[in-house]
């Protein structure tokens, strides 16, 4: 397989007040060429410090990273041109407009003008380039830094929390402009703690926690390999099928007046509950997410106290 992005036992560690701790302990991980991957953990869990490390921001203490086969930070100069990255949250002059802010970047880079009007449009600003940047709305604001990543046409995009403090249509917006681009060939390696809207967009995901790779492929192998399949159940007598379902063995909790059952046969169900007089109404299956496979996984790894941070919180600090 082809990839963009590996690691191979990256490990980092900071020094804090109250001793070390360990933001990255053997990480190896793998982004596919072409698409977008989701790099995925709660707040803390080291992907900021990974993705800082591919930069060559900061230095692992040992093991090795590679963008496009090139070790980095050593050989980093022969493919920085390849690389556009949104780490932390751009700097745009308010009073300016989109295009101008981006004008002055292109001439920074050495980029040909030509070439705003193309990242205006392939982030869907064609027709608010001329507008103050001050006018524009979060989404927007977002929008424009991913343009500006673009302007060097690179082949790998690296965006940290590109949706965070967006409302849900700026959500959307950058979800979609994500999309767009792996659709084109880009390379978008994407870090985020909200694992049910990564899901909308990546092809592939990296699941870590306190650090370490959880678990990593395509995201419908994940969703498949999530363990035994649940179902939702609505019956007359809610208490009577629990305590018929647990006495067949099968593994029941309540949502509401219904029951969540995990079971490989649905068909047992039925069975068990039909023998005792009992019978539905309704049996759904219920679809896993990388929410759900994260909670089992951090679950398998005595990492629970992670899990509560996994849909919310606060962008990482220094992890």
């Amino acid at each position: 397989m082809d990839v963009a992005v590996r690691t191979v036992n990256l490990r980092k560690t900071y020094w804090t007040r109250g001793g070390r701790r360990v933001a990255v302990q053997g990480l190896s991980m793998s982004v596919p060429l072409g698409g977008v991957h989701g790099f995925l953990g709660p707040n803390g869990s080291g992907k900021t410090t990974t993705i800082r490390m591919l930069l060559g921001l900061i230095r692992a203490d040992s093991g090795t990273a590679e963008v496009f086969g090139s070790p980095v930070p050593g050989n980093l100069p022969a493919v920085i041109d390849r690389v556009g990255a949104i780490v932390e949250s751009p700097k745009f002059f308010p009073s300016f407009t989109g295009r101008q802010n981006l004008s002055l970047l292109a001439s920074a880079i050495g980029t040909p003008n030509a070439r705003i009007d193309e990242v205006l449009e392939a982030t869907h600003l064609g027709d608010r380039g001329r507008d103050r940047f001050a006018s524009y709305s979060l989404g927007m604001k977002q929008r424009l830094a991913i343009a500006a990543t673009l302007l060097k046409d690179p082949d790998l995009l690296i965006f940290d929390e590109p949706t965070n403090g967006l409302d849900p249509a700026g959500i959307r917006e950058v979800r979609d402009t994500m999309r767009s681009l792996g659709e084109q060939g880009k390379t978008v390696l994407v870090s985020s703690h909200i694992l049910a809207e990564v899901e909308h967009v990546a092809d592939t995901v990296s699941i870590i926690g306190h650090g370490a790779l959880l678990a990593e492929g395509r995201v419908s192998d994940i969703l498949g390999d999530s363990g035994s399949a649940r179902v939702r159940v609505t019956v007359a007598s809610p208490e009577r099928a629990e305590q018929v379902l647990e006495h067949d063995g099968l593994t029941v909790s309540r949502d509401g007046e219904r029951l969540v059952v995990t079971t490989e046969d649905p068909a047992a169900i039925t069975r068990a509950l039909a023998g005792h007089g009992l019978y539905l109404s309704e049996l759904t299956p219920i679809r896993a997410d990388l929410e759900s496979v994260f909670l089992a996984l951090t679950a398998e790894e005595g990492l629970g106290s992670e899990s509560d941070r996994v849909a919310g919180g606060a962008k990482e600090g220094a992890a």
